[in-house]
């Protein structure tokens, strides 16, 4: 059995790790990040959509390479159709737009294109990745070290690290090894379904549906995909109906105030998973371990967008590391807390304070009144001036 050391092991190489791994290697860590999938990017779980800003701020630029469509705004409706319409090119148009020195609001990013990418950027970095890799466990040394159990092309080994960060997704294993509590509720995780189809015209606007009766404890959406493809799913709190997400997403087609603008609609792609509209986790590390991203439920709770929390947080946990290691202070957990001390000032706090929200709504036990809560509360989410644009 072989040992190599590291500054820091990555479990996970969705945009929360890879961003952390690749920002810790860039001020001087060595990082290693593992993966036990052989494709980056499936299966495709999420729609894609990320703000320009949440790219910019951890220096991807964006490129053709992964994106599918630029997105200028919203429109967000009721279970009836009534609308509230948030289109910056006409809210700024000198700033927003297709034009010359005009710019997107955000994107719809190819998943795998973009998961590739910025594996692509660690390794520029100086990040060692491997694939197919597995992790087993790690244990805490007495020298101040971890050791991580790996299982790498059907070999286990073992590596050393001052820090093991788990970026391994929805109820964590890397969380479980350190005895955090990474167990969801069936209450708060949302099954999502969405068909990538033909035929479906959209003009740039992500389009969320809110209410019970098309989604009910979530939301339905819109998305344009370029190249003439849209994106039309949904999600549903398996709790509050008595029928699966399948079942709703026909409904929605079918019978919505959308039908005539679906009815020559062709499904050419099904994509579906769990996401989680849950608070974060109350702690977030351990001696010697982090959580980061889905892992530690950096998932936006109400609108259940993880793209732009992945990203920062892993801006965010890379340089905390970075910082940590270089001084040579010990990575014990009352050290590490300091990570989730940063996290919470810079997107945490906000994200509590939606969770709560998102609560006082589906508390609310008037369906007609839940409705008009829900769509009100994301119309003013996505309006310019929303005091969450952060997250």
């Amino acid at each position: 059995m072989s040992t190599s050391q590291y500054d820091i092991v990555v479990i996970g190489s969705g945009p929360a790790g890879a961003t952390t791994a690749r920002v810790a290697a860039e001020q001087g860590l060595r990082a290693l990040l593992v993966d036990k999938r052989q494709e980056l990017g499936a299966p495709v779980q999420c729609s894609g959509a990320v703000s320009r800003h949440a790219l910019e701020e951890v220096g991807i630029q964006p490129a053709d390479e992964f994106i599918h469509e630029a997105i200028y705004g919203f429109g967000i409706y009721d279970q009836d159709g009534s609308e509230t319409i948030i289109d910056y090119r006409q809210l700024k148009p000198d700033e927003y737009g297709q034009g010359a020195n005009k710019k997107p609001l955000g994107y719809v990013v190819d998943r795998r294109r973009f998961d590739r990418c910025l594996m692509t950027m660690a390794e520029r970095a100086g990040v060692e990745v491997w694939l197919k890799t597995e992790g087993l466990g790690y244990v805490v040394n007495s020298s101040g070290s971890c050791t991580v159990q790996l299982r790498h092309f059907n070999k286990e080994i073992s590596v050393e690290a001052k820090v093991l960060v788990g970026a391994d997704g929805l109820q964590s294993q890397v969380g479980k090894w350190a005895g955090l509590h990474t167990h969801i509720k069936l209450t708060e995780l949302a099954s999502c379904l969405q068909f990538v189809v033909d035929q479906v015209e959209t003009d740039g606007l992500l389009e969320i549906i809110t209410g019970h009766e098309w989604a009910p404890g979530g939301y339905a959406w819109v998305f344009p995909k370029g190249y003439g493809y849209a994106e039309i799913g949904l999600g549903v709190i398996r709790t509050m109906t008595k029928e699966n997400a399948q079942w709703h997403l026909d409904q929605f087609i079918q019978h919505s105030f959308f039908k005539t603008r679906f009815k020559n609609s062709r499904i050419l792609e099904i994509q579906g998973g769990g996401v989680p509209l849950a608070a974060p986790l109350r702690t977030q590390y351990s001696d010697n371990l982090i959580l980061v991203g889905d892992a530690a439920r950096h998932v936006n709770p109400i609108t259940g967008g993880g793209i732009h929390t992945a990203l920062s947080g892993g801006r965010i946990a890379g340089q905390f590391l970075a910082k940590l290691i270089r001084e040579g202070v010990a990575p014990t957990k009352e050290n590490l807390a300091g990570y989730q001390e940063q996290w919470l000032e810079e997107l945490g706090n906000k994200m509590w304070q939606l969770y709560k929200e998102k609560c006082q709504i589906f508390k609310t036990k008037n369906l007609k009144r839940r409705d008009a809560m829900l769509y009100q509360t994301m119309s003013s989410y996505f309006s310019p001036h929303s005091e969450y644009k952060k997250i």
